[in-house]
């Protein structure tokens, strides 16, 4: 994909952080924020979710398409599953700790900060939040951060309460799970202030350091989401949820302009034919005797074949307008929205078992000429009259231009229909929490992560990419209690993050290490149990057996740290076995030699010790 000249066509961009903060407790309630596996689920329950009238009497456009679809939310609680996050209690006071981690935010963000923070309900219409709302307050705003193309402005900080996981779709509606529904979560919303897509990926990597560098959030996959607010001049907001990682934000921009851009161009071809959609027809005899599976399916089980002429559309709903979607894509996404498992269209047909000869008599039986696009949805008949309508009201919108509305990531960096762009309608207050005044005088600023990997090359010595991976790595806090304790922090960095890394590269399980485990083998290296050469069999021997001690598996792999007689002893004795290539080759025979010794003393000798001593040995031996 060629790239755009983004200032000519007036991109702005805009991102919403969401990051879950690390705290014990959860936002209103003292369960634990512990992630728990689907099959620990103690119960099932279910609910039908309906939307409300804010309290200007309005409701929520998103909302009520939602409730169209009539879906039905099953939802596993566990064993640390409470009535609050059930929705059969009243929430309790906002959790202490998250404020004060808020706050800290705030203060990186250069936030100026609310003088009473007040909870609010916002609507929400997929069923993640068993109340059908999520609670959330604004905490500070007026922030700005800074990037290679000029500052970017952070419009607000809210606190609130993260969603339930969503577990599987189920043939009447979606499986959430409910140990996450809950867990605090920061929102960092910028202004409209990004104009490429490579500033966009570098604010959001700003705003993921400056979160990090508090040392209180969660880290892993889905702990923290970004959204991309994403239009040009010609086309419209859209707001693009839930892309994982950050090296997608800049490709879901450049897919996005893309998308507008093709959008519009299609807007041009379809008033220059006169385009014009058409009313929904029932089909259903064309297909009387087809060979599709598809639609022969669905009309054998009782459904209809509805069908509307797209005067004008040919060879338009084919239209690429990202990788691998079409403007048919986006028809296909919203009938999907009303059960359908999809839809045909004359542009990509025959195919799927339909015929020339049936799409002719399609054709015919609505009139459609050679300019016209023809769009089909078998199913049963509700779903099939809803599927079409929807293909109605989404054709229309590409007579008039790019639709405002919602879209969801893909992996693959293109997006796809979600929902209508929500409205100021989807908020209202929380009548059940007190609001909360802040203490800004206990805000405690934090160093920053880009700091430490400073300092960690000034103080410690170590390398510039060491010091990167352990500022930056889940056990930073680790390295530096191993520094106290007087561990070399060039072993300690290089435990944590170079022989993990290759001891999970030769499938150890290190994801069972725990922090307790690191502290007991830190603790070994400075009693002098434990030498340096012995810490990736200590680290593979708790991963393997992770009910074991430090000092239990230690002794169980025979790997304390042998005394000066004891390596001694050892290493003349291997000299002593090889003493015919010692006297031919002289120093000559240390490289084969020293692998001997060390494989010898199992790590229980650092390596520089057991050279020097070879050394010797060789030289009394060979003189």
């Amino acid at each position: 994909m060629s790239e755009y000249d983004y200032d000519e066509l007036g991109l702005v961009a805009g991102l919403e952080i969401h990051q879950q903060l690390d705290t014990e407790t959860k936002l209103f309630c003292a369960c634990p924020t512990t992630l728990r596996e689907p099959e620990a689920a103690s119960k099932t329950f279910r609910r039908y979710l309906h939307p409300t009238r804010s309290e200007l009497g309005e409701i929520d456009e998103a909302a009520v398409e939602e409730s169209r679809v009539g879906r039905q939310f099953e939802y596993l609680a566990y064993d640390s599953t409470c009535l609050v996050e059930e929705d059969d209690e009243p929430p309790g006071r906002v959790d202490s700790e998250a404020i004060a981690t808020t706050l800290e935010i705030a203060a990186l963000l250069d936030m100026t900060v609310a003088d009473q923070v007040h909870v609010m309900r916002k609507i929400v219409v997929d069923g993640s939040n068993t109340t059908g709302f999520q609670r959330t307050m604004l905490v500070a705003s007026d922030g700005a951060i800074e990037t290679d193309d000029g500052p970017v402005g952070i419009e607000d900080l809210m606190l609130e309460e993260e969603s339930a996981k969503r577990i599987a779709e189920t043939d009447s509606g979606v499986r959430y799970g409910l140990d996450r529904l809950g867990i605090p979560l920061v929102e960092i919303g910028t202004r409209p202030d990004i104009r490429t897509p490579e500033q966009a990926r570098e604010a959001a990597e700003r705003i993921g350091m400056l979160l990090r560098s508090t040392g209180k959030v969660k880290r892993g996959l889905g702990s923290i989401r970004q959204d991309v607010n994403v239009s040009i001049a010609e086309g419209a907001r859209v707001e693009i949820k839930g892309v994982q990682s950050l090296d997608d934000i800049d490709d879901i921009v450049r897919n996005e302009v893309r998308r507008q851009v093709e959008l519009l161009s299609i807007v041009d071809e379809l008033d220059a034919r006169d385009a014009a959609v058409g009313e929904p027809q029932d089909v259903s005899d064309v297909f009387a005797d087809t060979d599709s599976g598809v639609i022969g399916g669905a009309l054998g089980g009782g459904g209809k074949a509805m069908a509307v002429r797209l005067a004008g559309f040919d060879g338009l709903v084919g239209r690429e307008i990202q990788p691998d979607r079409r403007l048919g894509t986006e028809f296909a996404d919203h009938a999907a929205r009303q059960g359908a498992g999809g839809i045909f269209h004359t542009d990509e047909l025959p195919a799927y078992g339909v015929t020339e000869e049936e799409v002719e008599d399609l054709r015919a039986a609505v009139g459609a000429e050679p300019d016209d696009a023809v769009a089909l949805v078998a199913d049963d008949p509700e779903t099939a009259g809803l599927a079409i309508e929807a293909v109605v009201e989404r054709a229309e919108q590409a007579l008039a231009g790019v639709p405002e509305e919602t879209r969801g990531a893909n992996e693959d960096g293109t997006t796809e229909y979600l929902r209508p762009l929500p409205g100021a309608a989807r908020m209202y207050p929380e009548t059940d929490v007190p609001p909360v005044e802040p203490d800004v005088s206990a805000i405690d600023t934090p160093e920053l992560l880009t700091e430490k990997v400073e300092r960690y090359q000034s103080e410690h010595g170590l390398d510039a990419d060491l010091a990167e991976q352990v500022a930056y790595g889940q056990r930073m806090a680790l390295f530096e209690e191993a520094v106290g304790m007087g561990v070399d922090p060039t072993l300690a960095a290089g435990t944590l993050e170079s022989t993990v890394t290759e001891l999970r590269r030769d499938d150890v399980p290190v994801e069972n290490l725990t922090d307790e485990q690191f502290r007991e083998l830190f603790a070994l290296l400075t009693d002098g149990e434990l030498a340096k050469e012995g810490v990736p069999d200590l680290l593979t021997a708790l991963a393997e057996q992770p009910d074991l001690s430090a000092q239990e598996a230690a002794e169980q792999e025979g790997l304390g740290s042998a005394g000066e007689d004891e390596v001694r002893e050892e290493i003349s004795a291997v000299v002593e076995r090889n003493a015919d290539q010692v006297a031919e080759e002289g120093m000559g025979a240390f490289s084969a030699l020293m692998g001997e010794c060390m494989g010898e003393l199992r790590g229980k000798a650092d390596g520089d010790v057991v050279s020097d001593v070879l050394r010797e040995e060789i030289q009394k031996r060979a003189g």
